[in-house]
């Protein structure tokens, strides 16, 4: 899936969905707005596509 914003120093998602909706998802661990609490199976990958897309 290809991104059409990067993610930037400071970023800071409330929800996967606002991170979509900016267009920086997926965000991969190490990099900006990344949290753990937005990779629901711990693989590294926070804010995946929705199965099925």
């Amino acid at each position: 899936m290809a991104r059409a914003r990067a993610p930037q120093e400071g970023d800071y998602w409330r929800r996967c969905d606002d991170a979509r909706a900016a267009g920086s998802a997926p965000i991969y661990r190490g990099e900006p707005g990344f949290r753990d609490s937005l990779d629901a199976d711990n693989d590294g990958i926070a804010c995946e596509p929705y199965r099925g897309q």
